[in-house]
C-alpha cells in the first residue's frame, strides 16, 4: 500500500518540493540500526526520571518518539525471526525458544533483499533466528546472500565507495546475564528504584532494577560512540537512525510474559532533513506519535525507507518511506515454549486495553525456566510466594493456574494486576479484542494450535509455513474452535471432549485430552475409559497429555501405566527431542506421583548426536530440577 496523505502531509510536500529537495528523490539513505537486549522503555526520553540516557534522550530529542512499540514475543530468538522475516513467527512455527524451522525457498530475509538491491548489509553480530540455516550449523552460503558481513567487527566503514549501508549495532550489556552479575559496584541507589506494583519490595529485587539502570547507562554510552562515528565519517546527514530494545526487562514478569511489560519496548527514528519526503506523516523532530507499531512492520519499514516495495507475503505494514501503510489498530503477542518449558499464549492491545488468552491455562507464567531462576529477583520472589508472604497481585505470576482471558486498563492499571475480563463495565472491550485476536490467528493462519513436535512430525522435509496452509492437513477453525471448548474449562462441554478425543484428526484428540486435564478429576474422570485408548495414540503429543491427566486425576491403578507412558517418551534415544520436554514436564507436574520412576530418571539419556545445539540442556535442566532436592522424597530412589 502507497502512503496516503492528507490535507496537513499534501501541504507540507508543497513547502518541501524545493529543487534541492527533489534531487534527494534519486538518492537511498543509510540505515542504522542500533537495538538493545532486555530492556524496556526506562529512558529518560521516556519520562523515567532515574534514568541516566543522555545520548538517546538527544536522538529523540531530534526525531521521533514511539509511544507504543511492542516486540511481538518477549523473548529475543522468536522476536528476531519476527523482525528478520517480516512475519510473525507463529505463522512459520517459529514461535517458540530455540526452535529451529524450515522457511519456503521462495522467501528472503528482508537484509538479503537490501543487498540484492545494492545496500552494502553489515550485522554487529547478533543472529539468533529461529531458522534452520542460522542453527548450530550456520548455512555459510545464507549468511554471504544476507550479510556482506557479520561478525564482532562489521561495520559500515567496509562498504565498497558510493554504495548505501544498512548496518546493525547490538548491544548485549542490558542482558539478563549483565543484570545478575557480580561484583557489581552501583551506580543508582537502589532505595530510589521505583517497583513496579507485580515486584515485592526486596533488598535483592531493589539491587537487581538498580543495576539494571546501570546498564542502561552504559548501553546509552556505546549508543553514543556510534552515533559519533556516523557525525566524524560525515554520514549523518545521509542515515536515518533506528534504535529499539528486543523486548521488556530481563527480570520475571519482564522478559518472556507475553503482557506489555514483557512486549512494550523503546523505539526511536530519526530521519535527517535531507530525506524527510521519506518520514511518517507525523513526524516532527523532537515528537511523540501514538502511531501503533511492532516488530513484525521493521522489515516493510526498512524496504520503504529504501524505495522497495515489501514483497506480498509480508505480514508488517510499513510505517515510514514510500510504501507506508496505514496505521495499525491493534497490536499482536505470542509465546510459546520459553526453553525448557511449553506454552501458549496470545494477546492483543489497542491505545489502551491489552487482552490475553492462555492455552495452557493449568500452566503457571512463573514455570521454573533454570536460566530465569538464576537471577536473584526470581528466587527471593517465589521463596516469598512458596512461603505465603505475597499479596494476591505478586502471587500471581507463581499461581500454579492461568486464567483462561485477561484484560487489563493499561491507562489506569499500568502494572497490569487487575483482571478486568469479568467485569460488567468492560464486555464490550473483551468482545471486541476478542473479536481483532481471532481475526489476527484466522488471517495469519497460526500454526500454534499444533503442539510442537507434531507440528514438527507433520511438516517432515517441508515448512510450518506450508503445512498451516493445506487444509488437508490443518483445519485452522476446528483447531481454535476444539481449543476454546478445552481451554474455557466448562464442564457442560465434557461429551464435546468425549468427542474430540475419538477424533480422527490428532490436533483435534490433543485438544481433547487437554480439555480433560485442565478440568482436573471432574474432567478425567468421566472420560478416563477414552484417555486410556489415547495412551496409545499414534500421537506422541496426544499420549503425553493423556498420561498427565490419568496419572495426575485418574483412579490409583491408572499410574503406573501413565509413568511408563511419560518415561518411555522422554527418553532422546528414541524420541524426538521436543517430546522428550513435553514428557518431562508432564512428569514434573505429577510431582510426588513420580516418585515410582526416580530412578529411572536418573538413569535416562539426556545428550544425543541428534539435538541441536540451542537445544541441548533442555533434557538435563528438566531431569535435575525434577530430581533436586527440593523436590522432597521424589528426589530418592524408591
Amino acid at each position: 500500500m502507497t502512503k496516503r496523505l492528507g490535507p496537513l502531509a499534501i501541504l507540507t510536500v508543497l513547502i518541501a518540493a524545493t529543487p534541492a529537495a527533489i534531487a534527494q528523490e534519486g538518492r537511498r539513505p543509510n540505515i542504522l540500526w542500533l537495538s538493545s537486549e532486555d530492556n524496556g522503555p526506562h529512558l529518560g526520553a521516556y519520562g523515567d526520571r532515574f534514568a541516566d540516557t543522555p545520548n538517546l534522550d538527544a536522538l529523540a530529542s531530534r526525531g521521533l518518539r514511539y509511544e507504543v512499540a511492542w516486540s511481538n514475543a518477549p523473548v529475543c530468538a522468536p522476536a528476531r525471526t519476527t523482525i528478520i522475516t517480516g512475519l510473525y513467527a507463529t505463522s512459520i512455527g517459529a514461535h517458540h525458544m530455540r526452535s529451529e524451522v524450515r522457511l519456503p525457498t521462495s522467501f528472503k530475509l528482508f537484509p538479503e533483499i537490501l543487498r540484492d538491491a545494492g545496500y552494502y548489509t553489515s550485522n554487529n553480530s547478533k543472529l539468533d533466528y529461529n531458522l534452520a540455516e542460522w542453527g548450530a550449523n550456520l548455512d555459510e552460503d545464507k549468511s554471504r546472500r544476507v550479510w556482506n558481513e557479520t561478525s564482532t567487527q562489521a561495520h559500515w566503514r567496509a562498504r565498497p565507495a558510493g554504495a548505501p549501508f544498512f548496518s546493525v549495532f547490538n548491544y548485549t550489556i542490558t542482558h539478563e546475564s549483565r543484570i545478575r552479575s557480580r561484583p557489581h559496584e552501583a551506580k543508582h541507589d537502589p532505595a530510589g528504584v521505583t517497583l513496579p506494583a507485580y515486584h515485592p519490595d526486596t533488598p535483592e529485587v531493589r539491587r537487581d532494577w538498580a543495576q539494571y539502570y546501570d546498564k542502561m547507562t552504559e548501553m546509552d554510552a556505546m549508543a553514543g560512540a556510534q552515533l559519533r562515528q556516523l557525525e566524524e565519517d560525515g554520514l549523518a546527514g545521509e542515515t536515518i537512525v533506528f534504535y529499539w530494545g528486543d523486548h521488556g526487562i530481563g527480570l520475571p514478569r519482564g522478559k518472556r510474559t507475553p503482557l506489555d511489560s514483557g512486549l512494550h519496548v523503546p523505539l526511536l527514528l530519526y530521519i535527517p532533513p535531507d530525506f524527510r519526503h521519506l518520514a511518517p506523516e507525523d513526524y516532527q523532530p523532537g515528537g511523540v506519535t501514538d502511531r501503533l507499531v511492532s516488530f513484525v512492520d521493521f522489515a516493510a519499514t526498512v524496504l520503504s525507507l529504501a524505495g522497495i516495495e515489501p514483497p506480498e507475503h509480508f505480514q508488517g505494514l510499513a510505517f515510514a518511506g514510500r510504501h507506508e501503510a496505514e496505521a495499525r489498530e491493534t497490536l499482536f503477542g505470542f509465546r510459546g515454549r520459553m526453553d525448557e518449558r511449553p506454552d501458549r499464549v496470545r494477546s492483543v492491545r489497542d491505545d489502551r486495553y491489552i487482552y490475553v488468552r492462555n492455552y495452557m491455562p493449568h500452566r503457571p507464567y512463573g514455570a521454573h525456566v533454570a536460566y530465569m531462576f538464576q537471577t536473584p529477583t526470581t528466587q527471593v520472589w517465589h521463596r516469598l510466594y512458596e512461603e505465603g508472604k505475597l499479596p494476591p497481585e505478586q502471587a500471581f505470576f507463581w499461581e500454579p493456574t492461568k486464567p483462561y482471558e485477561e484484560l487489563y486498563d493499561l491507562a489506569s492499571d499500568p502494572y497490569e494486576v487487575e483482571n478486568l475480563a469479568g467485569s460488567p463495565e468492560h464486555a464490550a472491550t473483551l468482545s471486541r479484542l476478542r473479536k481483532a485476536l481471532d481475526e489476527h490467528l484466522r488471517e495469519t493462519v497460526d500454526v500454534g494450535f499444533i503442539p510442537e513436535a507434531e507440528m514438527l512430525a507433520l511438516a517432515g522435509a517441508g515448512t510450518p509455513w506450508d503445512l498451516a496452509r493445506d487444509s488437508a492437513r490443518y483445519d485452522l477453525d476446528a483447531a481454535m474452535a476444539a481449543a476454546d471448548v478445552a481451554c474455557r474449562g466448562k464442564m457442560s462441554d465434557i461429551e464435546t471432549l468425549r468427542g474430540l478425543l475419538g477424533h480422527d484428526d490428532a490436533v483435534q484428540r490433543y485438544w481433547g485430552a487437554l480439555g480433560a486435564l485442565i478440568r482436573g478429576s471432574s474432567g478425567v474422570l468421566p472420560l478416563s475409559a477414552e484417555l486410556v485408548d489415547r495412551l496409545a495414540d499414534p500421537a506422541l503429543s496426544v499420549r503425553i497429555v493423556a498420561a498427565e491427566a490419568l496419572g495426575r486425576y485418574g483412579k490409583p491403578d491408572h499410574l503406573q501405566t501413565s509413568l511408563e507412558v511419560l518415561i518411555d517418551a522422554a527418553s532422546v534415544d528414541s524420541r524426538p527431542v521436543m517430546v522428550a520436554v513435553a514428557a518431562l514436564n508432564s512428569i514434573d507436574a505429577l510431582d510426588q506421583r513420580a516418585r515410582p520412576i526416580a530412578d529411572r530418571l536418573r538413569r535416562l539419556p539426556t545428550d544425543h548426536d541428534k539435538i541441536s545445539a540451542k537445544q541441548d540442556d533442555y533434557v538435563p535442566r528438566l531431569v535435575e530440577h525434577i530430581l533436586s532436592d527440593s523436590r522432597g522424597e521424589q528426589a530418592s530412589p524408591e
